[in-house]
């Protein structure tokens, strides 16, 4: 058995919950959600007889068995500044290994929870109703319900929420009906009915509600009519651009997926479009993955989030980590995943041009943490208590999908390797491993095959252990990529540099928006970071970029990200452009770069902006951003 999970206080290695039933309330004037939780558990052990569940600011108010009989239970009085308090209930009964329970816990929310985002009318594109959505992400679910919050226990749920305006959750709708237009339900006190019969980690537990409305995807392949159905939720305000966005790709994506592992089978793959607070690109809620609307770029460009996220369905909410220790292969095999699915789309140098886009990310990341090297690993050695959101960074997606990549190339490319990926998938389905776990299953598949032993003898001569656990500004192997597509963005990214000196007039006449009419967006990006990459421009230079490509003025975040990464390294002149622009950022990738340039160079209107507007963003990103501008501890 894998050693304990040390961001949880739960005893989940001697009883386990295999399914939860939800009830839930939601006050929106209170911004509470009151109501119960039943866990059904099974022993694991022999003379269990207590259950300790994880739980973080949360007003417990009593706990009954499954005859409806009160159970002694009990909270320390101090709170763990991350693992919260451990909610310990004594069962009445010594249980024997295998033996079932049942445990309800009544209870409320707080005004403290950490999983939810409640936003003001005036925060939501209609202004005229609230909204709230949840991110249970990495150890917030304990702030939502009481339960074991680890990805090393996976349970089916069902859940009944009361509100006044649609909930939607990561589960299939059970009533109202499918069919049921949720725009008549708008005021009107609903139960809101839901069931997800394949059992997900307490992380992947999700919520949201508010003024939405529905548009299914039409199906881009026969072979998926009928199994499962995708679409898009959003404010109405939203939808007409969020459809044009994701209707062309999204089942794309998963019909590419089930060629290359297995079939979907979750039965539904919805996207719901969140206001601009929601702190991440995308995250992969069963059957309803969230993304932010920094993905509206208005040319589908960016649609690669919902490929990572739909890749998801198969790594991470299927196979996945069995602590936060191993979460890279979570993220390394979906980053892995998109890479292969853009291969099969639209051809090997997209596949590469994503890992080189990649690699600026993971070497900005790895820099970040120069003083905290562990969080440079691939499997980090948590210590127990400590907060595995400090981790949160782009290495176990671009570390962990290079090395995989490595390992594909070690065995012989991808007509080898892609039969070992179709073989993970159907081992461990439904499990939750360790990095352990997959490296045994991997040297006894390829040593199954033919040419096995040679296969082995190239698998033993990888460096793992600079891989899993090395520290530092590089990984072990420097791989190559197909630069085709990056080479026209490098080129002009070298004529700017050669131009530091040039004169106004003389830029004028070496430089026009010609230069970019045909790049796409990502080449925008590359080019970008890679003039970031050199030696601060002088700022007449980013003046004159900004004239001839209008970027202070792009509607695409990434590009519009990166210009200003450019700017504030060369001085404070587009401060206040940019402290105006992250002010309604809440999408972490966006915010956290920014805001950090902005300290370096305008410290007092970073933390202004940030002040002012900090009740824009969700918790857990507000939480980074005041570690980013040094406010961590301070009053709020």
């Amino acid at each position: 058995m894998a050693p304990p999970d040390p961001a949880t206080q739960s005893n989940y290695t001697s009883i386990r919950t295999t399914h939860f039933s939800l009830d839930w309330s939601i006050d929106w004037t209170q911004r509470l959600i009151s109501g119960s939780v039943t866990h059904a558990l099974t022993a694991l052990e022999d003379g269990v007889q207590t259950l300790v569940l994880d739980t973080s600011y949360l007003d417990i108010r009593g706990v009954r068995d499954a005859q409806g009989a009160d159970l002694k239970w009990s909270v320390p009085d101090e709170h763990h500044p991350v693992l919260g308090k451990a909610l310990t209930i004594e069962l009445g009964r010594k249980l024997a290994n295998g033996d079932q329970a049942s445990v309800t816990v009544e209870y409320s929310t707080t005004s403290d929870c950490t999983a939810i985002g409640w936003l003001e009318p005036a925060q939501t594109a209609g202004g005229k109703h609230p909204y709230l959505y949840s991110q249970c992400q990495a150890i917030h679910a304990r702030s939502l319900l009481p339960c074991q919050d680890t990805p090393g226990v996976k349970a089916t749920y069902s859940a009944r929420v009361h509100s006044n305006l649609p909930a939607l959750m990561s589960a299939r709708r059970v009533s109202p009906a499918s069919t049921t237009p949720l725009s008549e339900l708008l005021d009107k006190p609903t139960t809101y009915t839901y069931n997800q019969p394949v059992p997900i980690p307490s992380y992947l537990i999700a919520l949201a509600a508010g003024r939405l409305a529905f548009r299914p995807f039409p199906p881009k392949s026969p072979q998926g009519v009928g199994k499962w159905t995708t679409g898009v939720w959003t404010e109405p305000e939203l939808m007409d651009k969020s459809f044009w966005e994701f209707s062309e790709d999204t089942a794309k994506y998963i019909h590419q997926a089930e060629k290359i592992v297995t079939p979907y089978e979750w039965g539904i793959y919805d996207l719901l479009l969140l206001p601009p607070s929601f702190p991440y690109g995308g995250m992969e809620n069963a059957c309803l993955t969230f993304v932010t609307p920094t993905l509206l770029a208005g040319d589908r460009s960016l649609t690669d989030v919902v490929a990572h996220e739909a890749s998801h369905s198969w790594f991470g909410n299927n196979i996945g980590c069995a602590s936060w220790q191993h979460f890279w292969l979570n993220e390394g095999w979906t980053t892995y995943m998109e890479r292969l699915l853009l291969h099969f789309l639209h051809g090997p140098a997209e596949r590469d041009f994503s890992y080189i886009i990649g690699q600026k990310a993971l070497v900005e990341a790895l820099e970040q943490f120069k003083d905290s090297p562990k969080y440079q690993r691939l499997v980090i050695p948590y210590t127990f208590g400590e907060d595995p959101d400090e981790a949160f960074s782009s290495i176990p997606y671009d570390k962990g999908s290079q090395f995989l990549l490595h390992l594909e190339q070690t065995v012989g490319g991808l007509d080898v390797f892609l039969p070992y990926v179709l073989d993970y998938v159907k081992t461990f389905r439904g499990r939750s491993i360790t990095t352990d776990d997959w490296r045994a299953h991997l040297f006894n598949f390829f040593r199954k095959q033919p040419g096995g032993d040679e296969l082995v003898a190239k698998l033993e001569a990888v460096d793992w252990e600079g891989w899993l656990h090395g520290e530092g500004m590089k990984v072990p192997v420097d791989l190559k990529f197909d630069t085709s597509l990056a080479d026209s963005a490098y080129a002009l990214a070298k004529r700017w540099d050669a131009a530091r000196d040039a004169s106004p007039e003389e830029l004028a006449r070496e430089f026009s928006p010609e230069d970019v009419k045909k790049f796409t967006s990502n080449q925008k990006v590359v080019f970008l970071e890679k003039l970031h990459s050199l030696t601060a421009l002088p700022p007449a230079l980013v003046e004159a970029l900004d004239k001839q490509y209008a970027l202070d003025a792009v509607d695409n975040a990434e590009i519009r990200l990166r210009f200003y990464l450019v700017a504030l390294k060369s001085g404070s002149e587009y401060a206040p452009r940019a402290a105006g622009w992250v002010a309604g950022q809440g999408r972490m990738k966006m915010c956290r770069p920014t805001y950090r340039a902005l300290y370096k160079v305008a410290p007092e209107l970073a933390r202004r902006t940030f002040e002012q507007n900090e009740g824009f963003y969700h918790p857990i990103a507000a939480a980074q951003l005041r570690r980013d501008l040094g406010l961590a501890g301070k009053a709020q």
